[in-house]
């Protein structure tokens, strides 16, 4: 009788632990460099998760410190570890993980245009592959609109970006679109990586009236750098997010990246709880965008932000 009672016990906490590890998920996070704008995509996608699914989540987060390489270092681990969902925090994350596995699911956010980052000739907002996530795009043609009605004689922008960030030359492209139909001069200034940031800036801001910087990851680590040039230069800065405007900028039409993150997490939760094929979902967008502005750069550089205009905090 006491050997059959154990043999029960037994059976019943293998039956417990077996059903316990069903309904567990691990989920790896892989950000490509640290950051205002991508530590809170990060933490609205683990908030958001974490929400609904309480303990039975794990995350590994890790950070590739800005190098590519890294980032598919750390995804071979995580396909190494067996985790169930990959979240991919920007454009060479996202890259390095459809490099390594077409099986498991990924989502990607802070990306701002998935058919430029995958080469992928389809703009319908479906991959068709293992892959979704969420944007961080912002309406460029507002932001063009924003820097008109906040420099109108100006005659010269400058486009400071990452040459090695297809998403920012993406963004780059289209805004001169708008800006040249509103009577803009646009000139390209780009910098390989962070090592060159300051020379690119200074000559940008010797061969412009405005700046205009997209979401650039690289940009958005070095703002203390960019802002040592403009400052002294007296150069308005138009960012294309929240982040790099509070360390540079005077204005931006941004999106929240919390927010952002948090729209991914519930996409996480419905491929991993529901079952939602991931290569039929479509990328989603921010909902909302807001006018910013930079306080102290703007007392500084003597621009008036319109009275709709929020102060960053």
């Amino acid at each position: 009788m006491k050997k059959m009672l154990a043999a029960l016990i037994v059976l019943c906490l293998c039956l417990s632990a077996a059903a316990l590890a069903e309904g567990t998920y691990r989920v790896g996070v892989c950000q490509l460099v640290q950051h205002v704008a991508l530590d809170a995509a990060t933490q609205g996608f683990q908030d958001a998760l974490t929400e609904k699914l309480g303990d039975a989540v794990t995350f590994d987060v890790q950070n590739a410190s800005g190098d590519s390489n890294t980032c598919s270092t750390i995804i071979n681990g995580f396909i190494s570890d067996g985790v169930d969902l990959i979240m991919a925090n920007a454009t060479p994350a996202l890259q390095a993980a459809v490099a390594a596995t077409g099986d498991i699911p990924i989502l990607g956010t802070s990306v701002t245009d998935y058919a430029t980052a995958l080469d992928i000739d389809d703009r319908s907002g479906v991959t068709g592959m293992n892959v979704s996530g969420t944007s961080d795009l912002a309406p460029l043609e507002q932001q063009a609109e924003m820097l008109h009605e906040l420099f109108p004689d100006a005659k010269k922008v400058g486009l400071l970006y990452c040459s090695a960030e297809p998403n920012s030359k993406y963004q780059a492209d289209v805004i001169t679109g708008y800006l040249t139909a509103l009577g803009y001069e646009c000139v390209d200034y780009t910098f390989a990586d962070s090592n060159d940031v300051a020379s690119v800036a200074q000559n940008a801001c010797d061969g412009s009236d405005v700046l205009y910087l997209p979401t650039d990851n690289t940009a958005a680590s070095c703002t203390e750098a960019i802002r040592n040039v403009v400052e002294p230069a007296m150069m308005p800065v138009i960012a294309g997010e929240e982040g790099i405007c509070a360390g540079c900028g005077v204005a931006t039409l941004s999106i929240s990246y919390y927010d952002l993150g948090y729209a991914t997490g519930e996409m996480a939760y419905e491929v991993l709880v529901n079952g939602a094929d991931v290569s039929t979902m479509p990328v989603r967008f921010a909902p909302n965008v807001t006018k910013e502005y930079n306080a102290e750069m703007c007392e500084l550089l003597g621009v008036q932000a319109p009275a709709d205009y929020v102060a960053i905090q």
